[in-house]
């Protein structure tokens, strides 16, 4: 353990991971003319439509757990680049549908690729991606994820 985190609080090394992750697909994708955010978006959109799906932007918003607004400003770049196309949704037109144009596909199919090689990196001190302590962990971090964070109500109570 390195002595920047000696006697971190899970909080902290959560936040440490999480920005050393960001950091590093930043720099990964870069070269493919995306940033992290991106990434996110593309590759979520690319899961979703290969399971059927043509999702809205607040579909995927809900799917990254990124705010929606943040989500359509995502969205906007990514169709000015021309990687992703928005459609008004028929069955609701306030909403708008995304799907990956045929550039689209093939940058995001290189960049999963590329970060697939930085997970691999990051999980191999646990057995790599398939090992049974990075499946523990991530069942540990689906475990996280499922808890509901409400921050209004940690203070609720009149100090006595």
């Amino acid at each position: 353990m390195s002595s920047a985190t000696n006697g971190a609080t899970a909080g902290f090394l959560v936040w440490r991971l999480s920005m050393k992750w960001r950091v590093a697909v930043d720099r990964a994708v870069a070269p493919l003319g995306l940033t992290h955010a991106q990434y996110v978006v593309v590759a979520s959109l690319y899961g979703m439509s290969r399971g059927g799906l043509r999702p809205s932007q607040r579909a995927l918003a809900d799917r990254t757990g990124m705010e929606p607004l943040y989500v359509s400003k995502l969205a906007r770049a990514l169709e000015a680049s021309g990687l992703l196309e928005r459609t008004r949704d028929p069955g609701d037109p306030r909403a708008m549908q995304l799907s990956l144009t045929e550039r689209g596909l093939d940058v995001t199919r290189l960049a999963i690729t590329v970060v697939r090689g930085l997970l691999d990196q990051l999980l191999e001190p646990l057995g790599g991606r398939t090992g049974p302590r990075a499946l523990e962990f991530t069942h540990e971090l689906e475990t996280l994820l499922d808890v509901p964070l409400d921050p209004s109500t940690e203070h609720d109570e009149e100090p006595s």
